[in-house]
């Protein structure tokens, strides 16, 4: 699996969230992941939410673009207690 993203949005998301791209991108082997469509986000691109556990024990929500051999990474936080929860539920 191949991941992208925009720099400039790596280092705000950081900034932001705390969470890198990095370490985002190691959610998607996550094989208990939930990925969800994300409607509301989708005006020019289908976009999806994963809510996956991270290579750092993070569970984390990831907001990406599904190309067709490549996964762009728009932004990730860690989840929360909700989205805890619905993981959970899940497993």
């Amino acid at each position: 699996m191949k991941f992208e993203w925009d720099n400039q949005k790596a280092l705000s998301n950081i900034k932001k969230h705390g969470i890198s791209f990095e370490e985002a991108s190691t959610a998607f082997g996550d094989f208990l992941s939930i990925v969800i469509e994300d409607p509301m986000h989708s005006k020019n691109e289908n976009r999806f939410i994963l809510i996956g556990r991270s290579i750092e024990a993070n569970t984390l929500v990831v907001v990406h673009i599904e190309k067709s051999d490549v996964i762009r990474i728009i932004s990730a936080r860690k989840a929360t207690k909700n989205e805890q929860k619905a993981y959970e539920e899940q497993k």
